[in-house]
Formats: C-alpha cells, sequence, structure tokens
C-alpha cells in the first residue's frame, strides 16, 4: 500500500530472538501493537476521542501509522505466521463487533486479505465459521475502501482451491451476500470497487452453476443493515442483469480490464437457459443489453483506425460479448429484435475483426519461422493462438446467422454505408466456408438482387460456390434420369 508508511525494523539493540522469523522486525515491537489494538476496542477509561455512544470513531495518527506499518508488514509470511498464532484474527473478531471507525475496520480487514495470501492461515481463517460469516457482513458497510477490502479477501480465498468451496457454500447459504453485491454493482461509482466485486462474482459463477442459478432466480426484497452512500437498509427488488450492465457502465471508459470482467460475468450467464432468458426477457426485452454490447463492438473496440495488433489485446473481451450477442440473436423472435437484425455496422465490425485475426495470423507465422532459425528444433511455433481461435469461431458463428437474415433491403444499406464490398465479403466467406455453407449461399441470393456484379465476382473468387447456386437442367416428362 503505497499511503502506508515504511515497516519498522528491529533495531540492534532488541533482546537477541526478538525477530519474527527471518525477518528484521520486532516481535515486542508488534505484540504492543496487537496489545494497544485490543485497549483501543475495550478501552479501560473513558476515551475523549471517543463518539456519545462510546466508541471511537477515529484513530489518533500514531495508532493509525503503527496499525498501517502492521498491514504492510502482514504481506511476509513469517509475520502473517505470528500473527496468526498471537490470534490476531479473534482480535480483528473484536474490531468488527465493536468498533465504529470505519478506516480501524479497513485496515483490520486488509491484514486478514494479506494473511489470506498464504494457504495454511487461509485455511484456518476459512475454516472459522463465526470470521466467514462476520466478513460477509462486512459487503454490506457502508464504507468503500472496507467493501473493497472485503472483496479482496474473499476474492483471495475464492482463488484458494482447497477452501474455495467453503466460501461457496457459505455464501449459497447467506441471501444478503446477493443484494449486497447488487449493491454496490447498482449504486457504486467507485471503479476500483467495481472491478474488485466483479472478479468476486466471476469467480463465483465460474465455480458453482448452482449458485449462479439462484443468483440469476433470485430478487427479493430483504433487510440488510447498513448500505451503501447512506441508502435505506431495505434495500429493492434485484434482478441481476440490469445490476451487471449499470456496473459495466461504470467501469467502460476507466478500465478495460473491469469491462473485460463484467463481459465475462454476462457470458456465463449464457451458458445456462436460465442466464439467456434473464437478458432477453428482461423488462426492456434486452434492448438495454444489447445496445451496450453493440455499441462497445461497434464504436470503441477494434476500430478502423486501430491496428491490427489490438485484436490480440481485446481478444478475451471480445469473445465474451460476440458471445452473449450470438446467444441474444439465437433466441430472438420475430418482432423483439427486427431492428437488430438491420444493424449493419455490427455486421461490418465483426468481418473487420476477422481481417485483423488474418494480419495478426500473417504476423504470427513470420515471427514463429523466424524463431525456427533462431531455435532449431521446436515443433510448437506455428501453434495457433487458442483464445484467438475462440475469438473467431464466436465471430464466425454470430455473422453466419446475422448474413443469414440479410434481406435485399439490408443488403443495399451495407452496399451503401460501406459495409459490404467484395474485400469485405471475400473475408467473410473466407472464413465461412465451407463450414456455414448454407448460410454463404442464402446470402449469395440476395447479394445476387442487390449487386449482380458483385455476385459474380465472388463466385468466380470461391468457384465451390457455384455447384451449389447454379441450376441443373432437367429432361422432360418424369424428371432427370436416377437409373
Amino acid at each position: 500500500m503505497d499511503r502506508n508508511p515504511s515497516p519498522p525494523c528491529s533495531d540492534a539493540e532488541e533482546e537477541e530472538g526478538d525477530a519474527v522469523g527471518n525477518t528484521v522486525y520486532s516481535k515486542h515491537w508488534l505484540f504492543s501493537v496487537l496489545t494497544r489494538l485490543i485497549e483501543v476496542i475495550a478501552p479501560a477509561e473513558p476515551d475523549p476521542g471517543a463518539s456519545p455512544e462510546g466508541a471511537r470513531t477515529e484513530l489518533d495518527e500514531e495508532m493509525e501509522n503503527d496499525i498501517c506499518k502492521v498491514w504492510d508488514m502482514s504481506m511476509d509470511e513469517d509475520v502473517a505466521l505470528f500473527l496468526q498464532e498471537f490470534n490476531a484474527p479473534d482480535i480483528f473478531m473484536g474490531v468488527f463487533a465493536k468498533s465504529k471507525c470505519p478506516r480501524l475496520t479497513e485496515i483490520c480487514v486488509g491484514i486478514l486479505g494479506n494473511m489470506a495470501c498464504f494457504q495454511d492461515i487461509c485455511m484456518s481463517i476459512s475454516k472459522d465459521e463465526n470470521l466467514g460469516q462476520v466478513l460477509l457482513q462486512r459487503l454490506c458497510d457502508s464504507d468503500s475502501p472496507t467493501l473493497l477490502e472485503t472483496s479482496r479477501l474473499l476474492l483471495t480465498c475464492l482463488s484458494q482451491p482447497e477452501v474455495a468451496n467453503v466460501w461457496v457454500e457459505r455464501i449459497r447459504e447467506n441471501p444478503s451476500v446477493y443484494d449486497c453485491v447488487c449493491f454496490i454493482m447498482s449504486s457504486s461509482t467507485n471503479v476500483e470497487l467495481l472491478v474488485k466485486v466483479g472478479e468476486v462474482v466471476d469467480k463465483l459463477f465460474d465455480l458453482d452453476e448452482e449458485l449462479m442459478l439462484n443468483w440469476i432466480k433470485s430478487g427479493t426484497c430483504r433487510s440488510v443493515g447498513p448500505s451503501v452512500d447512506d441508502s435505506p437498509e431495505e434495500l429493492p427488488d434485484f434482478k441481476i442483469v440490469p445490476c451487471i450492465l449499470e456496473a459495466a457502465k461504470q467501469v467502460r471508459s476507466d478500465n478495460p480490464e473491469g469491462l473485460d470482467v463484467y463481459m465475462h460475468i454476462l457470458q456465463l450467464l449464457t451458458t445456462v437457459d436460465e442466464g439467456i432468458q434473464a437478458i432477453v426477457q428482461a423488462p426492456d426485452g434486452g434492448k438495454e443489453t444489447w445496445s451496450l454490447l453493440y455499441e462497445l463492438v461497434s464504436q470503441e473496440l477494434c476500430q478502423p483506425d486501430d491496428p491490427p495488433i489490438i485484436v490480440q489485446e481485446q481478444k478475451t473481451v471480445l469473445a465474451s460479448i460476440l458471445s452473449v450477442l450470438s446467444a441474444m440473436f439465437a433466441s430472438q423472435t420475430e418482432q423483439e429484435y427486427t431492428r437488430m437484425r438491420k444493424n449493419m455496422p455490427l455486421i461490418g465490425s465483426l468481418i473487420r475483426i476477422l481481417q485483423y485475426m488474418e494480419g495478426c495470423g500473417k504476423r504470427a507465422v513470420e515471427n514463429s519461422k523466424e524463431s525456427e532459425q533462431e531455435e532449431t528444433g521446436r515443433t510448437d511455433v506455428n501453434e495457433e493462438d487458442f483464445h484467438l481461435k475462440i475469438l473467431k469461431d464466436i465471430c464466425c458463428e454470430l455473422l453466419s446467422n446475422m448474413l443469414q437474415e440479410l434481406t435485399k433491403e439490408n443488403t443495399l444499406e451495407g452496399l451503401h454505408q460501406g459495409h459490404l464490398n467484395e474485400q469485405t465479403c471475400s473475408c467473410a466467406f473466407q472464413n465461412l466456408l465451407p463450414l456455414y455453407s448454407a448460410s454463404v449461399e442464402s446470402f449469395l441470393e440476395v447479394l445476387r438482387e442487390a449487386d449482380q456484379t458483385l455476385a459474380d465476382n465472388l463466385e468466380k473468387r470461391f468457384p465451390s460456390l457455384k455447384v451449389h447456386t447454379q441450376e441443373y437442367p432437367v429432361s422432360a416428362g418424369n424428371g432427370p434420369d436416377m437409373s
């Protein structure tokens, strides 16, 4: 933490054996700070800095500096183990129960978060049911820094395979977690907090489909205690999709990694039928979701003035977005997405992504040849980027479905706007054939009505299409001889 003071060192005059493990940190100093921390939450005499109710709302400067030093020191495993042996988690439990000082709560959760980075300590913290429940309650805190540290701690624990299931089960049994997380996503403007909460949700959904299904179906109003930004204690009837969209809108400009996280959450929703229905059966019929994703692809990501290599940087977020769009398009009804079918800029963007991937592919081959010359005997240098392949597959599926829906009027619009021409159509055909032959043939028939010359040129460039589009002569009377 850049804002925290530097940790103290053990003085040369300190007694031999006072150092914590192999560090230069003093056991005596750590002990004294933790003792003072106990006195802060349980003072022997009334404190002049306390609130009328008797609890301190602010830390004095010296105490804050010292406990922040402990926060920094807790990144060292030896220090973390010493804190564990000194029952620091129990002391922090007392802080959570009695302290009215948000800064102190934040620091204590932060120390626990550092300690949880070490497997044995993480297992000990995770198995403490009382501590686990108290930590989940911190998600309903009104202090954004505390919420951030709580989310970081949860993500650390969920990332440990040995204890991840403990936390998933604990969260599944605490409906208030859903409400608090949804409230943060829908109301907070703290981008750092939104990203970390998004990472927690993404991890939860990835770990446990049952929990994801429960959250998709949830939406009952519950009283959960203190809320963020002085909002009422009674939380509204949350639905998961609008909350995800609101958070994505907040992070889209300031944090590309955060946008990637929220798009992946949406993609995970589409892996179950209930998730797709939650997206397309929202009060606006899914239009808000479609509009946001459409804007991202058509106006922000992988744009004409970007270098082709941009597709390498944006491949994961593009794959998530296109996967959701593809799922929505496949589940459309005749009335709901008539306008969406006419989104020629989206078709233009899909083709541009494929063009950029071709450029990246050529560059990768050139780099591979250079590598082969430098490192003889290597056989894996020409392997295709796994994530780019996923993006290409998703892109081709959506493009084929959209081309198959185009009318003559849509096609004329695309030609007029420049989204369709011989170069872009050739790129599309090159990537779609032979897997999506039916879609290409259907589009070519419509294109022939809109621009006969272009259709003829494409047939010459892709001879295999002539076999499917030409008319075979039949004999008079009983038709062709089938003998």
